[in-house]
């Protein structure tokens, strides 16, 4: 989907470290990967159903 390598990767997890600060990140990262997850399920949802109605016809 996003064409991340290890050193961008990296910079975005420091950035989060510098503005949330050790304390709150880990909670953040928790949530965000709780939103990733729920618009995964949806996408994945959706995109089964849009294939089942082009199966049926």
């Amino acid at each position: 989907m996003f064409d991340l390598g290890m050193w961008e990767l990296m910079l975005v997890g420091l950035v989060a470290l510098l503005v949330l600060g050790p304390e709150k990140l880990p909670k953040a990262a928790r949530m965000a990967g709780y939103w990733v997850r729920r618009a995964r399920q949806s996408w994945y949802a959706v995109r089964s159903e849009i294939e089942r109605e082009l199966a049926a016809d």
